[in-house]
């Protein structure tokens, strides 16, 4: 099966990908959608016309959004809640054209859990998304063609899922292995959308949006910072070559949500608004999709393991 292309790069940004696209009617959720990615994600769709929802722990940090395009509100969610997951969902009405499940932590310094006794970086990345999408099901189906993004990271190069031990209860805690697993996870949830619901007429991609400066790396400290070339030696962010605006980091869920190049297009993994090839996970590779990370005995696992949590 060969890859998907487009004529898009790393540097179009989220605009550049819906250029002639007409979303009006369209029902978008965007989870995080307030800021960083979330943002630039929001104002492509909105300014295509869609009617977006900005799905945000904090509904006010949107005003400036739900100002710039009236048909835009914010919703308050948060992911590391079910309860607010629950209420979001049973209070929505109507069909969801796409869910941009864009709102993630990243390295959490030393672990945490959340009140199901999930490690947070997964219970953030990984099953508040996977208790969205389950909730709003009817309403994706509803669509007709509904699609699901799931903004992962290249870290899911790095570590699958641990299935002895996901949430770090008796391995040492590594802030960056829990983050890998988390965003494996959201690539395996994509997998598992599209092995369930195809029937449904419901389509599910994931994406890396490369390096790019949002809050996403508030927990980053100093000497990674300056590792990645993001830091000067006065404590400055410095913006390396390979850094990405979040307008360009946003293009390629924009494509994946709306974007009639990929219409009918479903468990795939893109990045640089390419599809990306399936490569062996390890320290080596800097791009690809980890075979861990789209197996479907793995999809299959992960998602029985969660569902019992988020019924």
């Amino acid at each position: 099966m060969s890859l998907i292309t487009t004529p898009f790069g790393p540097r179009t940004t989220a605009a550049e990908t819906l250029a002639g696209v007409d979303l009006s009617g369209r029902r978008i959720i965007v989870t995080g959608g307030a800021s960083g990615l979330g943002a630039a994600t929001v104002r492509a769709l909105a300014g295509a016309g869609a009617e977006v929802t900005v799905a945000t722990r904090n509904p006010a940090d949107a005003d400036a959004l739900v100002a710039e395009f009236p048909g835009t509100r914010a919703l308050p969610l948060d992911l590391a809640d079910l309860a607010s997951v629950r209420s979001f969902c049973a209070d929505w009405t109507g069909p969801v054209d796409a869910l941009v499940a864009n709102a993630g932590v990243m390295m959490l310094p030393t672990r945490q859990v959340s009140a199901e006794g999930w490690e947070m970086q997964l219970a953030i990345n990984y099953l508040g998304h996977f208790a969205l999408a389950l909730g709003l099901h009817s309403a994706l189906r509803q669509a007709e063609e509904a699609r699901v993004v799931l903004v992962s990271s290249g870290a899911q190069l790095r570590a699958g899922v641990d299935f002895e031990d996901p949430q770090f209860e008796n391995r040492p805690y590594d802030a960056f292995t829990a983050y890998a697993q988390s965003k494996a996870a959201d690539v395996l949830l994509a997998a598992g959308i599209s092995r369930r619901w195809a029937e449904d007429g419901i389509t599910a991609n994931a994406c890396a949006p490369g390096f790019i400066h949002t809050k996403l790396q508030r927990h980053l400290d100093n000497a990674t910072m300056h590792a990645l070339g993001a830091m000067d030696a006065e404590g400055n962010l410095v913006t390396p070559d390979y850094y990405k605006t979040p307008e360009e980091g946003a293009s390629t869920q924009t494509l994946l949500a709306a974007s009639p190049l990929v219409a009918g297009v479903t468990g795939r993994y893109f990045e640089d608004n390419q599809e990306s090839p399936v490569v062996d996970g390890g320290p080596d590779p800097m791009e690809g999709v980890a075979k861990w990370s789209i197996a479907p005995d793995a999809a299959d696992r992960l998602w029985e393991y969660a569902l019992p949590v988020v019924r």
